[in-house]
């Protein structure tokens, strides 16, 4: 309450702010709203019988890592018998990956590993031969397609123990989407009674490269499309972080104000920054056993940002007040991260998204937008603020543009 009281005293100063007051408190008590992003769940059987058998396994996990997604899980090392012709034994195992790609663009990647490891697919399709590496997708999501060289589930890992018993360490209660048994049911099921040996060494997961839980809150900032909301929730889906979003939908000064910014300005300020005192306090002090870390697409500074650009000299003056009353109860982000985006790349990422009320910004806006972060970031200590420039990457599409900018943030 001694808050609440300071801020009172402040707001008292002008009608005009006491209405905005009304607003601070609506915005308090306001729900949350959930952000769905979608990954897509595949599961690839990996398997070598020549050379360093497991080397080449963990070449093709490293690719894997790289190309496809972040892999959640690696069974361990089976050695199997060759099945089919006479052979060397192989060494098998299952990768269970989360990944952007679609089905076809997640063959397209497969093939193009093996073909960098020394796998002939074309030789190796019509006979059962000697391989360096073979990937096959085992299971697509809950889905069941055929295609032009690829069926889903894959035809056979019903009848293949080596298949089967990686799996089920894995994800044992996985459910097959056609004979809709689980993998443990499949496996005391099977057919298939080759003898296979787990092996005492494990593969490597790349991942752990790239662990961005050591750091416990990171911040994600930038102009606005600069891509921070892409970027946080990928973070927090390959590394099992609480994830915080900027409530933006929910204002309903937004549109308005871009269509008469003079009048909505310091509306607007109030709105989002009561919405993100609330927000940050709650969720950051809130600890939560299941997740590793905190990643959030915004730092609360970004109310003093805006807000200097947005409102005349003397509201800016009492927002600042309340701000600094307010911003010294929230935690601090570990690294505050920046990403810079050109103004013209930022107009076409905004006219991109569609959002009608943001077709009339003007660059000189976004300029001045991108001076207030620049100008704040000098104050922070220099090993906490990593400035990316973004420009000329897609770390959306592009997974090695994305890996980088997780080396940038980890360096």
């Amino acid at each position: 309450m001694s808050l609440l009281g300071s801020c009172f005293k402040i707001l008292d100063c002008s009608t005009k702010i006491l209405e905005s007051y009304s607003v601070f408190l609506n915005f308090v008590l306001k729900p949350k709203f959930t952000v769905i992003t979608t990954y897509n769940n595949i599961y690839l059987s990996l398997g070598s019988n020549m050379g360093n058998r497991f080397e080449y396994l963990q070449r093709a996990v490293d690719a894997v890592f790289t190309e496809i997604g972040a892999i959640h899980k690696i069974s361990s090392v089976y050695e199997t018998p060759a099945l089919g012709f006479d052979g060397d034994a192989f060494l098998n195992c299952v990768l269970w990956v989360r990944t952007t790609l679609t089905a076809k663009q997640t063959l397209k990647a497969i093939q193009k590993i093996e073909g960098k490891l020394g796998r002939n697919r074309a030789a190796t399709l019509q006979t059962y031969i000697p391989r360096t590496i073979d990937i096959d997708i085992l299971l697509y999501n809950d889905e069941a397609f055929a295609e032009k060289n690829l069926q889903v589930p894959h035809p056979r890992m019903q009848d293949r123990r080596f298949v089967l018993q990686p799996l089920a360490e894995v994800n044992g209660q996985l459910r097959h989407p056609v004979l809709k048994d689980n993998v443990i049911k499949l496996l005391s099921k099977t057919k298939d009674e080759s003898q296979i040996a787990k092996q005492s060494k494990w593969l490597r997961n790349p991942k752990q490269d790239y662990d961005i839980s050591r750091l416990n809150y990171i911040a994600i900032e930038g102009n606005i499309g600069a891509g921070k909301t892409s970027l946080a929730t990928k973070l927090a889906t390959d590394f099992n972080a609480k994830l915080i979003l900027e409530r933006f939908k929910d204002n309903p000064f937004l549109p308005k104000f871009y269509e008469d910014q003079q009048r909505y300005a310091f509306p607007l300020e109030m709105s989002f920054l009561a919405d993100r005192y609330q927000q940050l306090l709650e969720d950051i002090t809130q600890f939560d056993l299941f997740k590793d870390c905190v990643v959030a697409d915004y730092d609360a500074y970004k109310s003093l940002i805006f807000a200097k650009v947005t409102l005349a000299e003397e509201e800016y003056n009492l927002y600042k007040k309340l701000f600094h009353l307010m911003h010294k109860e929230l935690p601090k982000p570990d690294v505050y991260v920046y990403l810079y985006q050109n103004t013209e790349r930022l107009l076409e990422n905004i006219q991109k998204r569609g959002r009608k009320y943001e077709k009339g910004i003007a660059p000189e806006y976004l300029q001045k937008i991108n001076e207030g972060y620049l100008q704040f970031i000098k104050t922070q200590p220099k090993e906490k603020v990593k400035i990316i420039d973004v420009s000329e990457k897609d770390f959306v599409k592009n997974r090695k543009d994305y890996l980088g900018v997780l080396q940038q943030i980890l360096e």
